[in-house]
């Protein structure tokens, strides 16, 4: 017994040391790590006075301080700067379209939607479906992980999007984290709903959202290069969409929230919270409103993809555009030509069995 107690002592004594051992490595690695700590137990005053060197001077504010380099563009980096395809056709003026589906949907549907060639990217609809963030994991592990059953050689066609419930912390989290490229919020009602939105999406300083574990990285570094962290900012295409008469009455506030990369006029929410139908007068002049505040502001303008040739509108939910739509000039991107506004779309696209119905 005596002997046991001894060897449990010597190992206990042993792994006492190895841990010391590699705490004073780490040390030596980094000579200067505490460099600014001070001594055990002494109040370092630095809530009111910075450390010697300290670009932020004076005592500590928020809403004075000024945001370090250390998520910059890496300086020498031959990573692009926009990488996500349906952002770069975006920006160069061409049309997105989305097929929509049901967050609970397998990831055999969520594939054959997403490597149609008519879509920019997938409306994964979570506000009114029943499907779990570990539904939308398996389909979007399936369609751009390295070895998921639609990978084929580069990721599935269409990037991955969703709407969520509402503007909210956890959901645009996960979100962002799992690895959305299109972030949806419905039912924008209030400029500090719109301004809450574009917080918990976007990294600092433009946003709040936390740099936590993500699987994104693993889907997109082969397109950000070395410079996810840094230009992620860029490439999340933001829509937040105007759904009642609370979100037309503050349309102009809204709009002009940084980070906001398109409105969406809700065709069937409009008519439920307005009375009215497409058609009727006092439907178009709600359309045409959040119309008006996309153009002052110079964000995109989206909408159910059978408004496909309406006037200045460029981003559409519903599934791809039909037969005899090719005028369209964005349906598919084709992966050999990231970064061009799209071409004529291929007409006659089957309907997606698991799609959600469209707004």
């Amino acid at each position: 017994m005596k002997s046991k107690l001894l060897a449990a002592a010597m190992c206990a004594a042993m792994s006492f040391a190895a841990g010391a051992a590699l705490a004073q490595d780490d040390g030596v690695a980094r000579p200067n790590a505490y460099k600014y700590a001070p001594s055990k137990g002494v109040d370092s005053k630095s809530f009111a006075t910075p450390p010697a060197g300290a670009v932020n001077k004076g005592a500590f504010n928020m809403k004075t301080w000024k945001y370090g380099p250390a998520a910059d563009f890496p300086a020498g980096s031959t990573a692009p700067k926009l990488w996500n395809p349906a952002m770069i056709k975006f920006r160069n003026g061409g049309q997105l379209f989305s097929d929509t589906v049901n967050s609970h949907a397998t990831p055999e549907a969520y594939c054959t939607a997403a490597n149609r060639p008519t879509n920019d990217f997938i409306w994964v609809e979570l506000q009114h479906a029943a499907g779990t963030w570990h539904d939308i994991d398996n389909m979007w592990a399936a369609a751009y992980a390295p070895g998921g059953s639609c990978y084929g050689t580069e990721g599935a066609h269409a990037v991955p999007g969703v709407r969520i419930p509402n503007e909210n912390e956890m959901d645009e989290q996960h979100a962002t984290d799992r690895g959305a490229l299109v972030l949806v919020i419905p039912t924008v009602r209030t400029v500090e709903e719109a301004q809450l939105g574009a917080n918990w999406a976007f990294y600092p300083p433009l946003g709040h959202r936390s740099a936590g574990s993500s699987v994104s990285g693993q889907y997109w570094s082969r397109l950000a290069g070395n410079a996810m962290r840094a230009t992620f900012n860029d490439n999340l295409i933001l829509i937040e969409m105007i759904e009642t008469l609370d979100g037309i009455q503050n349309i102009d506030k809204i709009a002009s929230v940084k980070g906001v990369t398109a409105l969406f006029a809700a065709s069937s929410d409009l008519g439920n919270f307005s009375g009215y139908r497409q058609g009727d007068p006092d439907y178009e002049r709600l359309i045409n409103i959040v119309h008006d505040a996309t153009l002052k502001h110079h964000i995109g303008l989206c909408g159910p993809s059978s408004w496909y040739d309406r006037p200045d509108f460029n981003c559409f939910q519903g599934g791809p555009p039909g037969a005899g739509r090719g005028g369209a000039g964005g349906g598919g991107r084709g992966r050999g030509a990231r970064g061009q506004a799209g071409g004529a779309a291929p007409g006659g696209a089957a309907p997606n069995p698991t799609a959600a119905p469209a707004q």
